[in-house]
């Protein structure tokens, strides 16, 4: 019973995971970070990876996962420094989440809650002739706190996965040195002994 529940709710966050993985991959495709889509993309494999390790009691699938969710929680880790600017960090970079390919932000810069978008032209003489250089104001929320929230989400499902799959790793090991123990016993177990016959047949004689 315990097995069947913890599986269940690790069932359930790697659900959970992927449907708000692939939200944000969205939102990253719609942005052009690259760094941020290529490890979305890792996760995504990893967790449909644990959800049938977890469903087709495979161990080895859900300690996998469970091992991939501390990197995932490091890498969210760092975006929230990120855009935060800890330390020498800038989220003004192109180089970090971009691979200095394009010179895009956050699709939440320009389509946060509340913003106003206005182009600005003539455009300054420094801007690429590509590009386009706008004015934004009125934002309800910045988009750095959005991406903050986003990451914090990730860690705090990533840290219940990785909790419940450990969970699950153990009642999944424990079961299987249930099983062998049994099947041991079933093998090897005492056999009594059996009743042989040991009746003699005698001629009978019927007087007349």
């Amino acid at each position: 019973m315990g097995c069947c529940s913890g599986r269940c709710t690790l069932a359930f966050i790697c659900g959970m995971q992927l449907v708000s993985v692939l939200e944000r991959q969205v939102i990253d495709f719609l942005g052009y970070q690259w760094a941020p889509i290529l490890t979305n993309f890792l996760h995504i494999i990893v967790v449909i990876l644990g959800l049938f390790g977890t469903i087709q009691f495979r161990p080895r699938y859900v300690t996998g996962y469970a091992a991939w969710l501390v990197v995932w929680m490091t890498w969210n880790v760092f975006i929230i420094c990120f855009y935060l600017e800890v330390g020498d960090l800038s989220r003004d970079s192109d180089l970090v989440l971009t691979f200095n390919l394009s010179m895009h932000r956050s699709w939440w810069m320009e389509n946060g809650p509340g913003c106003r978008v206005t182009p600005i032209t003539p455009p300054p003489s420094w801007a690429p002739e590509d590009h386009r250089y706008i004015s934004i104001s009125g934002c309800l929320v910045d988009f750095q706190f959005i991406e903050v929230a986003h990451s914090s989400l990730q860690i705090l499902l990533a840290l219940l996965g990785f909790i419940y799959a450990c969970y699950v790793v153990k009642l999944i090991s424990e079961e299987e040195d249930s099983f062998d123990f049994i099947g041991g016993f079933d093998s090897y177990g005492y056999q009594g002994p059996q009743k042989t016959s040991h009746l003699q047949l005698q001629p009978m004689y019927m007087s007349k």
